[in-house]
C-alpha cells in the first residue's frame, strides 16, 4: 500500500492572478485555468467514490486500505480547497466555468449505481492526472517564472497526484472490478476529459480576446504537439492503461519523489 501524507501548501492564494500568469502565454494560461475549473467538483467525486468503495469492502479487507484512503481523501480535499480559491480569482476576471456544471450533471447520473463504476471513472481520471502530473514535473520551466506561487501550486498538486495514483485503481480491483469495464470507462473518460478541456480552454481564450490570434494557435500547437508536446509525451503512458496486466505503480514516480524532497520548505505535514 501507499503511505500518503497530507500537506498544507505554504502559498498565499489571496493575491490576484495575472491575466497571462503562465509565462505570459495565453494558450497555456487558458489550459491550466480550464483544468483548475474542473478540479473542485471532480475531486469531490473522487473523494466520494473512494470513500464509498472503502465502505463496500469486506470488513477483513478494510484495514489494508484504511490509512491510504484517509491520506487520499486528505490530499484531494486540500487540492479542492486551493483550486476553489484559484477559481474565485478566475471568476473575478470574467471567466465562466461551464466544465464544472457539465461534469456535475454527468456525475448525478451515477447515483445509486454499483460503486465499481464510480471507482472505474475515478481510476481513469487519476491515470490522466498522473501522466499529466509527470509531464509537468519533468518540464517545470513551461510554467514560466511570472508567478512562482502558481508554479509551486501546480507542481505540488502534480507530485501528490503521482503519489496517490494507485488508490482508486486498487480499490476497484479489490472489489472485483472487471478489466472490460476498466477499459470502457477509460475510453469514455478520455473522450469527455479531452473534449471538456478543449472546450473550456477555447471559452477562456474567447473571454480573454486571444482565441483568434495567430500567436495563440502557434503556442497551442507547440505545447500539445511540439518536441516537448503534452500529447506527444503522454500518449504512450496513456495507452499503457489498456494492457491487461497494467498497474499504475509500473509507471515512474521518481519526479514526484524528487520534487517533494527538494521542496520541503514549501509545505508542512498536517498532523506531523
Amino acid at each position: 500500500m501507499t503511505d500518503l501524507v497530507v500537506r498544507r501548501l505554504l502559498v498565499d492564494m489571496e493575491e490576484p492572478i495575472a491575466r497571462h500568469w503562465c509565462a505570459g502565454d495565453a494558450f497555456r494560461t487558458a489550459l491550466f485555468n480550464a483544468l483548475s475549473m474542473s478540479f473542485p467538483v471532480g475531486e469531490q467525486f473522487f473523494i466520494d467514490s473512494v470513500r464509498d468503495g472503502f465502505k463496500a469492502l469486506p470488513a477483513d479487507q478494510q484495514d489494508r486500505f484504511r490509512a491510504e484512503v484517509q491520506g487520499f481523501i486528505g490530499q484531494e480535499a486540500t487540492h479542492r480547497r486551493l483550486h476553489a480559491l484559484y477559481n474565485g480569482h478566475l471568476e473575478k476576471q470574467g471567466l465562466k466555468n461551464d466544465w464544472a456544471q457539465r461534469a456535475g450533471d454527468r456525475m448525478q447520473l451515477l447515483r445509486g449505481q454499483d460503486v465499481r463504476h464510480s471507482l472505474g471513472i475515478t481510476a481513469a481520471n487519476e491515470h490522466f492526472t498522473a501522466i499529466f502530473a509527470d509531464f509537468m514535473l519533468q518540464n517545470p520551466d513551461l510554467l514560466g517564472d511570472q508567478d512562482p506561487r502558481l508554479a509551486t501550486l501546480w507542481l505540488w498538486h502534480s507530485a501528490e497526484e503521482s503519489e496517490h495514483k494507485c488508490t482508486a485503481f486498487d480499490l476497484y480491483q479489490a472489489l472485483g472490478g472487471s478489466h472490460e469495464w476498466r477499459l470502457k470507462w477509460m475510453r469514455r473518460v478520455t473522450f469527455f476529459f479531452l473534449t471538456d478541456a478543449l472546450r473550456q480552454t477555447f471559452n477562456n481564450l474567447r473571454e480573454d480576446g486571444t482565441l483568434w490570434q495567430w500567436s495563440t494557435w502557434k503556442s497551442g500547437f507547440s505545447y500539445l504537439f511540439g518536441p516537448r508536446g503534452l500529447v506527444r509525451l503522454t500518449y504512450k503512458p496513456w495507452r499503457e492503461y489498456f494492457r491487461a496486466d497494467f498497474h499504475p505503480r509500473q509507471q515512474d514516480a521518481s519526479a514526484s519523489q524528487r520534487w517533494l524532497a527538494d521542496n520541503s520548505s514549501q509545505f508542512v505535514q498536517v498532523g506531523g
